[in-house]
């Protein structure tokens, strides 16, 4: 197990596989750097380094109490990369993943980067507000929050249905993508996973979008129940510079998973075009 220690003693397990131009993957919530294995594999198989950590609070890395935010969790991939001393790296995230990668160039800036791809991410808000009509309510994530305080066993049960779309009709429900989701989640810290609801809820990431520099891939399933295309996808590709939005019609939040061929082409396209 590869592990590195943060200025404020964090410990933070990750991957580092492969050679090649390197590939950073940020994982979603509650998940860890397990969620990205059919990406992994395929990239190392093809000539890249793959690199994936677990979040401060999730997976393998160390449970603090404080610092659970999205500042926190930048600082920490700018730390891995660093870390590692890598260059032209690619950045993917998911999700809250997609949070930690906008806030991390927001933070540290484009010279690490090559390209960035936000998957399902949450940028630039996901709360509905006066400004932000397409939102979702505050009462969603407050309902998280009971859940993960009160039976996260269960919250984590349940969500994989709209999580994977298997709600859907003609859907192929997986129980091994449920089971799968289940054990990543419960691995880590209630109170890391309690906390990073307000990060990828309440934050807005207006600011570290415009400050993306370098060429990005926007891709975002047009039935995704999670975080709905609407106040996320196409307002990030409007307000990203170089960016390109690739929309997967019919395609629920953990696209990744239920469609990993697709998604690979097209990312390694993207990367090589």
């Amino acid at each position: 197990m590869a592990t590195f220690t943060t200025d404020d003693g964090t410990k933070l397990f990750y991957k580092d596989w492969g050679s090649g131009q390197p590939i950073v993957f940020s994982h979603g919530w509650p998940l860890s750097s397990d969620a990205w294995d059919a990406q992994m594999l395929f990239f190392g198989s093809n000539g890249y380094r793959v690199i994936a950590h677990d979040r401060r609070g999730h997976g393998r890395s160390s449970q603090p109490w404080t610092n659970n935010n999205m500042d926190t969790y930048a600082d920490d991939l700018a730390a891995l990369i660093e870390h590692l001393d890598l260059r032209d790296a690619v950045l993917v995230g998911h999700s809250t993943g997609g949070g930690e990668v906008t806030r991390y160039i927001g933070r540290h800036g484009n010279d690490r980067v090559a390209k960035a791809v936000l998957l399902g991410a949450v940028p630039p808000l996901m709360l509905k507000t006066a400004d932000n009509p397409n939102g979702t309510p505050i009462d969603v994530f407050d309902g998280l929050r009971k859940g993960v305080a009160t039976n996260r066993a269960q919250l984590y049960t349940d969500i994989t249905i709209p999580f994977y779309g298997f709600n859907r009709d003609g859907a192929e429900v997986s129980e091994g993508l449920r089971h799968n989701f289940w054990r990543q989640g419960m691995i880590g810290s209630v109170k890391g996973q309690y906390d990073s609801i307000h990060e990828f809820s309440e934050v807005d990431y207006t600011d570290d979008l415009k400050a993306i520099d370098v060429p990005t891939l926007v891709v975002h399933g047009d039935d995704d129940q999670i975080v709905p295309i609407d106040a996320s996808a196409r307002l990030s590709a409007e307000i990203v510079k170089n960016a390109t939005l690739k929309i997967y019609e019919g395609a629920p939040h953990g696209l990744a998973e239920t469609m990993p061929d697709r998604f690979n082409a097209d990312v390694k396209a993207f990367i090589e075009g």
